[in-house]
């Protein structure tokens, strides 16, 4: 056979969307499936929603940093700290060259002229607005990777953007602390001193930088995002935004140092300003990417969806529902010890979490099922087992979604007695059987 392009494509694709993620009893393959995570983000930045996003937060950013840091300020005031802000921001900045201290200089510049005290109630509430403004957008760019159409509530939003303005921080410049301390001469001239530490003092210079940049994205992964972040999918991402972060920053630090001219004279002094807002957009673009990359590593199942858009068909949304109500009647009857966390459901039915929220939403608003009061919540049966027929199931799912346009729908007489009629056969052959019913004429095998 002629080896062509074409071929050579097509044995890529089959041997990386061959392999299903979900199937716990197929042999492990960590190369196919971060494969298949990569090519999944590269989709999502080919449709452009993730760069739109990074500018979106490079405005906000522009707009909020100063507000952001007066705030901080008066927090790392509290421990004594509050003199790094400008090392730390040089640190932040370094890609930015020679030019990094003059931008720290001025921001901190603006941050001093800044007195909240006499700012007055007014001023003091725009101050805080501004700075809750950022964290908000964050978390809805971060929510948008996460597939997530539900904000939290007022008080959720109250305490996390409290821990992200003051302990983000107080993290932050903890960590710019300790590396200055690791890099005093003192520290160094003792160390050095040991036998054999002169290399491993060398690379762990190198190494601390990419493991407080993993550590800080892995917070921001596990707390922004408004859903349960398993530390395992959390820690990916940001070991591959951490490296990726590094090296851009070694890349554009080339940059800078090889265009700095040529941008002087076409933007005179704005050319710095100009780098800042590159440097800005790419860091916010590689934290989403991680993001994104969090995301299809917790639910595996969303990679055998490809398609951007997921509709389902009517027999579909059947199978799916009556699926969806076996398994939370199995677990509230003990059948099955499976958790009927939203998670735990997608997984089972290797179908994309927001696919089954919506569902789940469906099903709760016909009186079906009830969420626990747990963080992560469970799903229960909203009444007895004997008392959820299976023609309740089948309207839910066939009524899922309509949001009362059926009426506004114009049909012929005959077309509506004809849909009158497969009502009616389904009333007949399944008004009778409950749930309960059908768990017992069905129990669970062992080997599903």
């Amino acid at each position: 056979m002629k080896i062509t392009v074409d071929n050579i494509k097509t044995r890529i694709e089959q041997y990386v969307w061959s392999y299903n993620a979900c199937d716990a009893t197929a042999p492990r393959s960590y190369l196919r499936h971060f494969l298949q995570i990569i090519l999944m983000v590269g989709r999502d930045l080919m449709d452009g929603m993730l760069t739109l996003r990074s500018m979106s937060l490079v405005y906000t950013t522009l707009l909020s940093i100063v507000p952001l840091l007066a705030v901080s300020i008066s927090v790392l005031k509290g421990f004594d700290v509050h003199n790094q802000l400008e090392p730390a921001l040089v640190s932040l900045l370094a890609p930015l060259g020679e030019r990094s201290a003059e931008i720290s200089s001025h921001i901190v510049g603006f941050v001093d002229n800044m007195k909240i005290g006499v700012l007055g109630a007014l001023g003091l509430s725009m101050l805080i607005f501004t700075v809750v403004s950022l964290i908000q957008k964050i978390e809805s760019a971060f929510n948008f990777t996460w597939h997530l159409q539900n904000n939290r509530n007022l008080m959720q939003r109250f305490s996390n953007y409290l821990s992200v303005v003051l302990v983000g921080p107080v993290l932050i410049f903890s960590a710019v602390g300790i590396t200055a301390s690791l890099s005093s001469n003192i520290v160094l001239t003792y160390i050095n001193d040991l036998p054999y530490m002169n290399d491993l003092v060398r690379f762990s210079g190198k190494l601390i930088p990419y493991l407080l940049i993993i550590g800080v994205f892995s917070f921001i992964y596990v707390l922004v995002p408004n859903t349960r972040v398993k530390p395992k999918s959390a820690l990916l991402g940001a070991v591959v935004a951490g490296i990726l972060w590094e090296t851009s920053g070694l890349l554009f630090t080339s940059f800078i140092g090889g265009s700095t001219n040529s941008y002087t004279a076409i933007y005179s002094g704005l050319a710095i300003m100009i780098m800042f807002m590159i440097w800005l957009y790419l860091s916010w673009l590689i934290l989403l990417i991680g993001s994104s990359i969090a995301f299809y590593h917790q639910f595996p199942e969303r990679l055998k969806w490809r398609k951007t858009n997921l509709y389902l068909s009517a027999r579909m949304h059947e199978q799916l529902i009556l699926q969806l109500m076996v398994n939370i009647g199995r677990s509230y009857d003990r059948q099955s010890e499976m958790l009927t966390t939203i998670d735990d459901l997608a997984n089972y039915q290797q179908v994309p979490v927001e696919i089954i929220d919506r569902m789940l939403n469906v099903l709760e608003d016909d009186g079906l099922i009830l969420p626990s009061s747990d963080e992560n919540p469970r799903y229960l049966p909203a009444r007895s087992l004997n008392r959820i027929s299976l023609i309740d199931i089948l309207r839910s799912s066939r009524s899922a979604e309509e949001e009362n346009q059926r009426s506004s729908l114009y049909c012929d007489p005959a077309v509506a007695g004809l849909m009158d009629d497969f009502e009616s056969e389904y009333e007949n052959r399944l008004s009778e059987q409950t749930l309960a019913d059908f768990l017992d004429a069905n129990p669970k095998l062992e080997t599903s």
